[in-house]
């Protein structure tokens, strides 16, 4: 084994894991990936925020005021964020760069936006609250090119969101009625394809719902492996 293969698969010093929550959640759905990072070695915080009230840029500025409080800027942070919470993490590390950034692992974050949502915003607005605007409809800042980003996606379909998903996977098949299966994956809420990003660093489907990949071990295993290492394992 070469040195440069030994520095490449060299664990990193853990940092401190913040975990920010999705949509209609709160701090506590965060608990068992927080748990399982624990037993890792992470210290970990589980930011609470108001998914429904206040829109992406206040409550990415209230985890920068969070930190200002509780966390000295010269000592690197991982980030990992469910759903929603994902594209905050974007919003925050574009607009507040003073934090070093050690890792950032997304869950079912829609990047290119969400087809769910937009259905939903159109029927009835209120559901998705002030988290639409610069977030769900796919206008979230970019990624700076320093941050190293690894996108974790759903294929297993069980969620609230399936049924607007079901009515339009209706509407992507071709004149022949083949269904595009790639394109039609989801994992609930999200669509894979939704997930994907040209400047995240690494990209794994794995077979959980939009929820469920908050309890999968496997899953934690995956977050944890790349905060360590900079890529999934596979």
């Amino acid at each position: 084994m070469t040195q440069k293969y030994m520095q490449q698969e060299a664990p990193k010093q853990k940092n401190r894991v913040i975990l920010i929550h999705g949509l209609h959640q709160t701090a506590w759905i965060m608990r068992p990936l927080a748990k399982r990072l624990q037993a890792a070695g992470f210290d970990t915080h589980q930011y609470a925020y108001r998914s429904m009230r206040d829109g992406i840029k206040t409550n990415s500025a209230r985890l920068n005021d969070w930190l200002e409080n509780h966390h000295h800027p010269d000592q690197p942070i991982d980030l990992v964020g469910h759903s929603l919470g994902g594209l905050i993490i974007r919003d925050f590390v574009y607009h507040y760069p003073k934090w070093q950034i050690g890792r950032c692992v997304t869950l079912g974050t829609p990047h290119n936006g969400s087809i769910c949502a937009d259905y939903i915003w159109r029927l009835t607005p209120a559901v998705v609250g002030r988290s639409y605007v610069d977030a769900l409809d796919g206008t979230v800042a970019p990624l700076p090119a320093h941050v190293t980003l690894g996108v974790i996606a759903g294929n297993r379909p069980y969620g609230l969101g399936q049924l607007f998903l079901q009515y339009h996977n209706r509407k992507l098949r071709t004149a022949d009625q083949t269904p595009l299966k790639e394109k039609r994956a989801h994992d609930g809420t999200v669509y894979v394809e939704e997930t994907k990003m040209d400047a995240a660093t690494d990209h794994i489907v794995m077979p959980v719902s939009h929820t469920g990949m908050l309890v999968d071990k496997l899953v934690a295993a995956q977050t944890q492996y790349f905060l360590q290492y900079g890529k999934f394992k596979r």
